[in-house]
């Protein structure tokens, strides 16, 4: 076993989100300065297009700070700006940041042209050091809307939604109206799908209360905007909010388009409507829409998540051949789905949508589509996910092949590197890591660059097959020959492969390296190096590793992570120090779940403690019965055997048994031979210790019952009733 004293745990340190401050992305300006902030209606005017250039026309506010001769004058900062050398502006703001421009004019436009040029090489960064500094002297208030947008749109551009999110509900509260590409990306890029909902009905609700004349044109929501909710009503699930949003399209003069009608694909997958998703381009071409690429790769991925591959396989046979009347071939699917009643009451809502069409000549009528579509890669590669998901790996690779064929005529159909990962993703669920591996090579020579989403998969393959050996020689080609940084998935994997090889000194050596490299840890990285020293009977020195994760404040301490330090505890037995970590738990408001208890029954089993499996068993009766699984009750079951309480057991099989999980009868049958076939056999005790014997004896019996065993009365059934006086089963 290897000692705690080999590793040495380094300390963590915050790694900012941008440069100056770690808390810039999670500051949320949404919480308004205590300044004053004028009058609603003024603040409502908006500029009539989104630009870099477009200053505040609000007056100056009479508190904004002044600036000494040492800091950058507005002047200087303006000319800069008209001049649109952006760099050299920012590079004056940055000498003194604290002196910030007091003016609106040169403040709104700092920020636009900051935003405006965020795909240079520095990024977003230096708008969120402006923004971050503004809103630490409570002069957020010197922004106008242009710039406010221009910012949201690039923070959502940049990934960081959560900021975007705060700089258009800060809009919103001041009674500033975002222009709509703003909040379009915001939404189409924020998770969970509820708090886009949320957004965009805030920015509703605005819209319709304004002043029709204050309200600029590029305010109001287009198709592309009400397409993003849409989205993300579809990942939400939620029928009666997509209804709701396509009813309002027409109110805000939106049009639907052929990308809105994938979505309404998307959203009739999702709700399980197949009978609709087959008739949606139908309604398409009945509106006088054209269909996009795009609607054919989602009326693929729908039919792959149905597990209909049948279909899907149908569909792109249909495009290879260059058909136009795919929807006679949809048709019959609808009609084999007629029969179908049942549908939730929210998925009723979307037959109106797909329904609504002008059916021209006559229902029977069958559209055909304007021209052909032959699939591309990402059909191909729907339809190998499909037959990944069905473990057809055979196939898989067929159409790789078919795919290389195709792609001398029709460019499109070349795979990419999504279609490789694919094709190694299912290579790799097979456990064929050497064909997986050629494939990677089949992409070199093909000049198609793999991803470090590529050689995840390929080391999460080798590590599973426990060939850490193998995963280490890639990972140096990864980011040696191939250039490619890895990032904390890359380490988390590495970590993991480690576990399952019981090397947890080599776990701690990718975590520190991870460090090392500038790369966060991530929740999962704490807990998979925790679960390196649980395994590996250092519990001690999991304990370290989770006082460290409580001390880093870009994760939070899940349950899972809990869990992995009562189970560390646990394998050795040390119940009581395990019981301290619930409690623990419990007062930080985590709540134990199956997987503590397990963890739990275990320890008890090693620390040979049965009568707190008696305790125990109570508590998951009293929190968690419905969900504890076979682990947590087989478990319990074998401590209750042992200790001879066949009561307790008897109960906890009734219980395995009601939940459909088969009892091991065979090895409780050794058990009992082993330890208890003698048990109330002496012919040498006493007559009162007979006596306190008897109703243990009896549930005994009872339990030789139900494995089967001779007992005292062959023909009963075996549920314990209560002791009759006079009953003597000796």
């Amino acid at each position: 076993m290897l000692r705690c004293t080999r590793y040495s745990l380094q300390l963590l340190q915050p790694h900012p989100s941008f440069p100056g401050g770690a808390t810039c992305s999670c500051s949320c300006p949404c919480s308004p300065p205590s300044s004053s902030f004028g009058n609603q209606h003024q603040r409502l005017h908006q500029p009539a297009a989104l630009s870099p250039a477009t200053s505040r026309s609000s007056t100056p506010l009479t508190h904004a700070p002044d600036h000494d001769e040492d800091g950058p004058s507005d002047d200087a900062l303006l000319a800069l700006l008209r001049a649109h050398d952006t760099d050299a502006a920012y590079s004056l703001f940055s000498s003194k940041p604290s002196l910030l421009p007091s003016s609106p004019t040169t403040a709104s436009r700092l920020l636009a042209q900051l935003s405006f040029n965020s795909n240079g090489p520095d990024g977003f960064p230096r708008a969120a050091r402006l923004l971050q500094s503004l809103r630490a002297r409570g002069a957020l208030d010197l922004l106008d809307a242009n710039s406010l947008s221009l910012a949201a749109a690039a923070a959502a551009r940049c990934r960081d939604a959560r900021l975007a999110h705060s700089l258009l509900l800060y809009m919103l509260r001041q009674g500033l109206l975002p222009d709509r590409r703003a909040y379009t990306a915001a939404v189409s890029r924020l998770t969970p799908p509820t708090k886009a909902l949320r957004l965009f009905d805030a920015v509703l609700r605005n819209l319709r209360s304004a002043p029709p004349e204050l309200v600029s044109p590029s305010c109001l929501p287009d198709a592309a905007a009400f397409n993003a909710a849409l989205s993300a009503c579809a990942d939400a699930g939620d029928c009666r909010r997509f209804r709701q949003l396509f009813d309002a399209m027409s109110e805000w003069s939106a049009a639907a388009d052929a990308l809105t009608y994938n979505v309404v694909i998307k959203m009739c997958a999702r709700a399980g409507r197949k009978d609709l998703v087959a008739r949606v381009l139908e309604r398409m071409l009945f509106s006088g829409l054209t269909p996009c690429a795009t609607t054919f790769h989602s009326l693929v991925a729908a039919f792959v998540g149905f597990g209909d591959i049948a279909t899907a396989e149908r569909i792109v046979q249909a495009m290879r051949e260059e058909r136009k009347d795919i929807c006679l071939l949809l048709r019959a699917v609808s009609m084999d789905c007629d029969g179908v009643t049942d549908v939730e009451e929210g998925a009723v809502l979307l037959d109106d949508i797909v329904a609504g069409a002008k059916q021209g000549q006559g229902s029977d009528e069958v559209p055909l589509l304007p021209k052909a579509y032959p699939p591309n890669a990402r059909v191909y590669t729907t339809l190998m996910k499909g037959y990944t998901n069905a473990g057809r790996v055979d196939d898989v690779l067929a159409v790789l092949r078919a795919m290389r064929q195709e792609a001398q005529t029709a460019p499109a159909s070349r795979p990419d590197h999504v279609t490789y990962t694919t094709v190694i993703s299912a290579l790799v669920g097979a456990g064929d890591m050497a064909r997986a591996r050629a494939v990677l090579n089949e992409m070199a020579a093909a000049r198609v660059p793999a991803n470090r989403v590529t050689y995840n998969v390929l080391l999460k393959g080798y590590c599973q097959q426990l060939q850490i050996g193998q995963a280490r020689e890639l990972f140096e080609e990864m980011v040696t020959d191939a250039g490619i940084q890895p990032g904390v998935v890359t380490y988390n994997t590495l970590m993991d492969g480690c576990v399952l090889t019981d090397d947890s000194a080599g776990a701690l050596a990718f975590f520190n390296e991870m460090r090392s490299r500038g790369i966060a840890p991530s929740t999962v990285s704490y807990t998979t190096l925790m679960k390196a020293f649980a395994v590996s009977g250092q519990p001690k020195v999991a304990h370290k590793v989770f006082e460290e994760m409580e001390r880093d404040p870009r994760v939070t301490v899940d349950r899972a992570a809990w869990n992995m330090l009562v189970e560390g505890y646990c394998r050795l037995g040390l119940v009581e120090t395990a019981k301290q970590v619930v409690e623990r738990m419990k007062e930080r408001g985590v709540q134990p779940d199956v997987a503590t208890y397990g963890s739990m029954a275990k320890g008890i089993a090693v620390a040979r403690k049965p009568g707190e499996a008696l305790v125990l068993w109570n508590e998951v009766k009293e929190r968690c019965l419905k969900e504890a699984d076979e682990e947590l009750l087989g478990a319990l079951a074998d401590v209750c055997v042992r200790a001879a309480f066949f009561k307790k057991a008897l109960e906890i099989v009734a219980c395995m048994e009601e939940k459909g999980i088969a009892p091991n009868k065979t090895k409780y049958k050794k058990m009992y031979i082993e330890m208890h076939s003698r048990m109330f056999t002496s012919k040498h005790a006493s007559q009162a210790r007979q006596d306190r014997r008897r109703e243990r004896k009896r549930a005994a019996e009872a339990f030789k019952f139900w494995l089967g065993l001779p007992n005292s009365y062959y023909g009963s059934e075996w549920q314990i009733e209560p002791l009759l006086d006079g009953d003597d089963l000796s």
